[in-house]
């Protein structure tokens, strides 16, 4: 659970007499997460050491002259950088008293902002939307500025975001009331347009936010409304050519927010994490129609989880650093740290895990119901006959019943009406609209159904899971229900899907799953994309080649020239490397191997399973592992598939479970010989990673000699 904690006053503030405006025009990061560089809205810059709650040095510009943009720090040059008069830049050092003195150069066109990231050099964004680095404008400051955006387009906000590879600067603008988005690339220099998608009229973004996370750029912005809205842009892409439309930029609802009467004026959202946002100026939802709060809220789950009453006027600004959140209200100037943890129940507890491929889009460790409808917009493919079929639906409605009489209809009608108005109702609504109500009616039909034999709506129930607006906690009956109707394929959405499954019930599917005959488990209709990971992996089973993740089973040594033909197969297709279960088998035994858990609670459970069935399941997690060790096996990229990593710890678990029953077998006796290899391999495999990572460490704490000259001879010795 997110907490706001107790803040503290870190300088008073002087508002302007309309008390519009709070008299801070930005924040931003110093040399550590302990200082930061404030500028106000008139003449001053001020560094601060924020745990000391002091100022350490300030500086003012001559009566007369403005700084129009926050300053920043350069930490390449251990200078501060601020413009002037919106063409005058100014560069200056900590020790230097006074403004007037410092270093300054004339541009040609007008500045928006200056960005500056650690350990890079500063970037200049002007009002023309043109970008230059900071040095190259300097050694020529009144070089000609080109204009990137149309008459009456004006710039609204700005960022840079810093990928594994370079500095992006982004800005959005507005035209005659609609939104643009720009994404200026360094490494190609390219710049890439977007069209933000159309509010009620009149309204535009009160605030932006953004964050990086792999390879891609999440985009956060707030509405008068209330509603805030994310949208995913990709860090690689071809630049647009001059005059081109711009491109449509999707978005998602992550949170439709409570505003009281009328629209926001003063509000502000910022991303704390992948699944939290903390949001200043608007109403807590159990505290009246007040605006002056500051509150966390967790998307994934659409819930409030911290919230702190801040005294006197809001003026919609908030900047979040190192764990801290700063927020002008009133006359006052406050730092307020927060904490944010991991926000499902499962991880909570325990680990969890989710598979990441490099053909396959990121994401979250937590699934976000809306990440993931935004991700459904992006492949059309994967939901177009649902799409379909629903549109088709709703053409076809007659006037439809409201929740609550849904709700009602559930406890007494058949079967067929039933799922006739539940699919109406996710035909014609919004799925982020029913948030709150699809759990009472998974609820509802679980509880009908666990009290009537003749009563089951497997179709519905699995619409409901795949909305992604469920889970355990919401209908904990849910799976043990899947399991006593033999509907495997709800359980493997269950087991995809929710985030909270407790041990005990994934121990029961496991159980379940691996006592089941082959012959029973392949006339179920289980999820395509897993069953062609299995296809993959039970195709061309043949002997390992190569090595990888540090194994490599030993080589036949024996002349297989002379041989008959049955021994080359037998000497080809050792029994490891067949698998041991079906293919649909081993679909709901990857599902298991994926579930978060933690080890504490499992392996409780997991001790009530018979030593024939680990045994069974030692096999092919053996047979796994094989697969996953061979140079050959395609890695499947885009498909959902047990890592490695898991793999060997559920190994470790069945070990430490049933160790003397398994050292007692003597079936499992060479199943533990080679199960032993597999772990020795990875730790061997992990031990010569770390000297590696020792090795880049002590080669990155070396100093580099720039003094060499043209030609040199360096030795390193690294142990």
């Amino acid at each position: 659970m997110a907490a706001l904690y107790e803040g503290y006053t870190l300088c008073g503030l002087t508002p302007s007499q309309n008390l519009s405006n709070s008299g801070i025009q930005g924040v931003e990061p110093e040399r550590d997460s302990d200082h930061i560089v404030v500028t106000d809205s008139r003449r001053s810059v001020t560094l601060f050491k924020v745990s000391d709650q002091k100022s350490l040095s300030s500086w003012t510009v001559k009566q007369g002259q403005t700084l129009t943009c926050s300053a920043v720090y350069n930490s390449k040059t251990k200078e501060y950088v601020a413009v002037s008069d919106s063409k005058v830049i100014r560069i200056w050092k900590e020790e230097d008293l006074h403004l007037d003195k410092a270093f300054k150069a004339t541009v040609s066109s007008d500045i928006w902002r200056v960005h500056s990231a650690a350990e890079l050099e500063p970037v200049v964004l002007f009002q023309t939307g043109a970008v230059r680095f900071l040095d190259s404008l300097l050694s020529a400051p009144k070089q000609p500025i080109e204009d990137v955006l149309a008459q009456e387009e004006a710039i609204r906000w700005s960022t840079n975001v810093v990928t594994e590879s370079q500095q992006l600067v982004i800005f959005t603008t507005e035209q005659k009331g609609d939104n643009f988005l720009y994404l200026q690339r360094f490494n190609p220099n390219t710049l890439q347009k977007y069209r933000l998608e159309g509010e009620e009229p009149g309204l535009s973004p009160l605030s932006f936010s953004a964050s990086y996370k792999d390879k891609h750029i999440r985009l956060v912005y707030l509405y008068p409304n209330g509603h805030v809205y994310q949208s995913i842009v990709p860090v690689r892409g071809l630049g647009a050519d001059e005059g081109a439309p711009a491109l449509p930029l999707p978005r998602s609802l992550l949170l439709a927010l409570p505003v009281g009467e009328g629209l926001l004026e003063a509000a502000s959202a910022q991303v704390l994490d992948e699944a939290h946002v903390a949001v200043v100026g608007l109403p807590h939802p159990s505290a009246g129609a007040g605006k002056d709060f500051l509150c966390i809220w967790n998307t994934n789950f659409q819930t409030l989880q911290a919230g702190k009453e801040m005294k006197g006027k809001i003026y919609g600004q908030l900047w979040g650093y190192s764990n801290k959140l700063f927020i002008p209200h009133g006359k006052s100037f406050s730092v307020i740290p927060y904490e944010c943890p991991k926000s499902s129940l499962a991880s909570a507890l325990g680990k969890l895990r989710q598979t990441k491929t490099a053909g396959s889009k990121a994401s979250t460790s937590v699934p976000s119901w809306n990440n993931i409808l935004h991700e459904d917009k992006a492949n059309p493919s994967k939901t177009a006959e649902t799409r379909k079929t629903r549109t088709t639906r709703k053409s076809q409605s007659a006037p439809s019943l409201t929740n609550d009489q849904i709700m009602e209809l559930i406890k007494t009608a058949s079967v067929a009406e039933v799922q006739k108005e539940v699919e109406g109702l996710l035909s014609r609504t919004d799925v982020q609209d029913l948030q709150p109500s699809l759990g009472q009616l998974a609820a509802a039909l679980v509880s009908r159904s666990l009290g009537e034999e003749a009563f089951y709506t497997p179709s519905i129930l699995a619409q409901l899971v795949q909305t992604r607006c469920l889970c355990h906690s919401m209908c904990p009956d849910l799976v043990l229900l899947a399991l006593e109707k033999k509907d495997y394929f709800l359980c493997q959405l269950c087991l995809q899907f929710f985030p909270d499954i407790p041990e005990a019930v994934t121990c029961a599917c496991l159980k379940t799953f691996i006592s089941m005959p082959d012959s029973d488990a392949e006339k179920v209709n289980l999820e395509p994309e897993s069953i062609s990971l299995m296809e993959t992996l039970m195709a061309g089973e043949r002997d390992p080649v190569g090595l990888q993740n540090g194994f490599s089973p030993a080589t036949n040594d024996m002349d297989q020239a002379g041989g008959t033909e049955a021994e080359k197969k037998e000497t080809t297709t050792p029994p490891e490397h067949i698998c041991p279960v079906g293919l649909h088998k081993g679909v709901l035994l990857n599902e298991v191997l994926m579930t978060a858990y933690s080890d504490f609670f499992l392996l409780p459970h997991l001790k009530d399973l018979s030593p024939q069935h680990v045994v069974l399941f030692l096999r092919y997690l053996q047979f796994l592992y094989l697969k996953y060790s061979q140079d050959a096996f395609p890695q499947m990229h885009g498909l959902r598939s047990p890592t490695l990593t898991q793999i060997m710890d559920w190994v470790c678990l069945l070990l430490d479970a049933h160790f003397t029953v398994l050292a007692m077998t003597p079936e499992a006796k060479g199943l533990l010989h080679n199960l032993h290899t597999f772990v020795k391999s990875q730790v061997r495999l992990f031990s010569e990673l770390g000297k590696i990572e020792g090795s880049l460490h002590e080669l990155n704490k070396m100093k580099v000699n720039k003094d060499i000259g043209q030609y040199s001879i360096e030795v390193i010795e690294l142990f």
